[in-house]
């Protein structure tokens, strides 16, 4: 991100918010990271964004009075449509989050607000501002649709998960290598309540930039239904019948979704046509987890999503991964595979997520060889500790 420090307007009608927020956030607003400014509505909020128009961000709460949130939303749609929005919002409340969400709110978090939560999703979004900023300031020097994927890859990646839990009894990392074509992978690592974290992984059908902005939606639409269901199931099936509503270009999304519960070692998840995760236990012998007979997210409303459920044992590595993992193709147009991927899997030399993520995103190169990558590659592994 090209700016420093970034001014971010926050409004809230809370007056203890304010000092909390400058006390919380002070590492960053000393070392110039972000300048705050606060208004108590959204009449005031407004009244900010017309005095100061440097103003970059905006993180408002729904229930105000003089004018409430999403009312504010539309004004700030009419007066600068450029500004990200992050609505802050009660927990498990999706009707006002999804219409948040189609009043042009970037993303959400939920109260008591949670700085950490907080943090990254400030900076997830002024990444994806700064990718948009440089998207309208080359947009009249796009003569050749690979100038307009570039941009369009940034903007992916740039709502990917950059931090990851690092607990003493599991962890996590993932990554995604984008293609030459920008496609529609997406993975996400989603804190729930007592402890436990959901996880995500997923491949929007298509390529460009039309995959790139749905795989933004289905993100977006998955984060608030995970915190508003606590079954997996259920929360793929309100993202289905939300996306299926305003799905004129028929897109579809393949969707793997679990809830871990690092005090049992219990997986529960539901399988919306996605590839079968890999279990690698402490012996090197692998299995798929089984499949939940999903149809993809997206192709028809009022769909039932079965859910199963597994333990990991101590030891066990759980491998998650898209179809531009077991499809990577060598110049002999032979396909990578799952038994290969077995291969690279049992051959990793340490069960640490970010070394078996390191470990098949170098199998994968050295079977392709020359060959072009043709399809985004993406990977997350959760590691169960031995202790």
């Amino acid at each position: 991100m090209s700016k420093n420090p970034y001014k971010i307007l926050v409004v809230d009608d809370e007056p203890d918010l304010q000092p909390l927020m400058l006390q919380r956030m002070r590492r960053s607003i000393r070392a110039g990271k972000y300048v705050f400014v606060f208004a108590g509505n959204g009449v005031e909020a407004l009244e900010r964004l017309r005095e100061q128009q440097d103003i970059d961000m905006v993180v408002s709460d729904i229930n105000m009075p003089q004018m409430d949130g999403l009312t504010l939303l539309d004004q700030i749609a009419q007066l600068d449509p450029n500004i990200r929005s992050v609505i802050v919002s009660a927990y498990g409340d999706m009707k006002n989050i999804r219409t948040a969400m189609n009043r042009g709110a970037f993303d959400f978090i939920t109260k008591p607000i949670d700085f950490d939560d907080l943090r990254i999703t400030i900076d997830r979004t002024l990444k994806h501002m700064a990718r948009w900023r440089e998207a309208l300031t080359s947009r009249d020097q796009l003569v050749t649709l690979q100038h307009e994927l570039d941009i369009a890859r940034k903007m992916q990646r740039a709502i990917l998960p950059t931090e990851f839990p690092n607990k003493p009894d599991y962890r996590i990392f993932g990554d995604m290598e984008p293609a030459r074509n920008v496609g529609g992978d997406f993975f996400d690592v989603i804190p729930l309540e007592h402890d436990r974290v959901g996880l995500a992984i997923a491949d929007v059908s298509d390529k460009g930039v039309p995959a790139a902005l749905f795989m933004m939606s289905s993100r977006t639409l998955l984060k608030g239904a995970a915190i508003g269901s606590s079954e997996p199931g259920d929360a793929l099936r309100e993202v289905n019948d939300m996306l299926c509503e305003k799905n004129e270009s028929m897109m579809f999304v393949t969707l793997l979704y679990g809830i871990y519960d690092p005090a049992s070692g219990k997986l529960t998840y539901a399988n919306a046509g996605h590839n079968s995760p890999i279990v690698v236990h402490p012996d090197k012998s692998c299995d798929m987890l089984p499949l939940t007979d999903g149809i993809a997210i997206g192709v028809m409303p009022d769909l039932e999503y079965r859910q199963k459920t597994i333990t990991l044992s101590p030891g066990d590595t759980l491998t998650f991964y898209t179809d531009g993992v077991t499809e990577a193709m060598n110049q002999n147009e032979e396909v990578l595979g799952e038994e290969r991927l077995f291969e690279i899997l049992k051959g990793a030399s340490s069960k640490e997520p970010e070394e078996i993520t390191r470990a098949i995103f170098e199998g994968i190169k050295t079977f392709v060889g020359d060959a072009p990558q043709s399809d985004d590659i993406t990977c997350m592994t959760i590691y169960r500790t031995e202790n």
